[in-house]
């Protein structure tokens, strides 16, 4: 069940509530290699106490809410590794589980507050591993890619999340199916595309993209992570204009993932300085994405006087 009484769509209306950063970053600083295809998601088999104590880091370090290990879990993906449906299902639902268990070790650690889990869907690119996922366009209808995406979310919604973050989505053909697939779940949802500039990673313009879940119900906040922060800058007022919702910002380091070389370049432009702007702006759920560790995080959560 939901964390605590108070749910978040409540907390947003009362002001910002912090995100978490990089569970990737966080998992590779303590020795993980998330080298393979599955990404961190490969964890939710083989070490689930590393995913435990990777949000528990997060929370310590003054998250109010960690995002679950699922966004590169599938069932396509897993069954590429020899995984079937039915374990595959299970650990699904373990990733919600295992964030539940990290916010219960923190507040018996100290912790106080609410503290929620927000259930990780990554874009269909994610599965494919090759950094479609930063391109969209992937062929397919919007009727495929909700077939794609409707049964994780089912199993999500049934572990019983704070919320489903529909995140990093690079396409607003892929937003169109997200929202249909989150239809009746209910659990409420976010909605973040990834971006370059003032457009999606597909090249669509932000303001119909983002207007795209401005009458959907069951979304909570829309926004953007896994960009850079100067194009974050620009999108929280766009997304808070457009969509009359609260907005969600989670940008990544600065630095840039080269796909091919499986690396990242460049150097760190995430500061707590841009937080007080992007909450004027409208921003209500706010945090890092890659390469934002929980000493940002503790910057951030400090900046929101959390």
């Amino acid at each position: 069940m939901p964390s605590t009484l108070r749910t978040l769509t409540e907390a947003l209306a009362s002001g910002p509530v912090v995100l978490d950063g990089g569970l990737s970053n966080q998992l590779e600083s303590t020795g993980h290699d998330l080298s393979d295809a599955l990404w961190s998601a490969r964890l939710l088999a083989e070490e689930p106490a590393a995913i435990v104590a990777a949000h528990r880091a997060y929370y310590e370090a003054g998250a109010q809410v960690a995002i679950t290990s699922s966004y590169q879990a599938t069932y396509e993906g897993f069954a590429q590794r020899g995984i079937g449906a039915q374990e595959a299902t299970a650990l699904l639902g373990r990733s919600v589980e295992l964030a539940r268990e990290a916010a219960r070790q923190a507040r018996d650690g100290g912790v106080s507050g609410p503290l929620y889990v927000a259930a990780s869907a990554g874009p269909y690119g994610a599965m494919l591993a090759d950094g479609s996922e930063y391109r969209g366009r992937y062929g397919l209808s919007v009727d495929e890619l909700e077939r794609f995406h409707r049964p994780r979310l089912e199993v999500l919604a049934e572990a019983r999340p704070d919320v489903l973050a529909l995140e990093t989505v690079p396409d607003a053909e892929e937003a169109r199916a997200l929202l249909r697939a989150v239809r009746g779940l209910g659990v409420p949802a976010y909605l973040s595309y990834s971006v370059a500039g003032d457009r999606t990673r597909a090249g669509q313009p932000l303001e119909g993209a983002f207007a795209l879940a401005a009458d959907a119900d069951e979304v909570i906040a829309v926004g953007v992570n896994c960009c850079a922060p100067q194009d974050a800058d620009r999108a929280v007022a766009t997304a808070a204009r457009v969509t009359g919702k609260p907005v969600v910002v989670y940008p990544n380091s600065g630095e840039s993932w080269d796909a091919q070389a499986r690396a990242w370049c460049g150097s760190p432009a995430f500061s707590g300085d841009r937080v007080a702007g992007w909450a004027a702006d409208g921003a209500r759920l706010i945090g890092g994405c890659c390469r934002v560790g929980p000493a940002a995080i503790a910057e951030l959560a400090a900046g929101l006087g959390r």
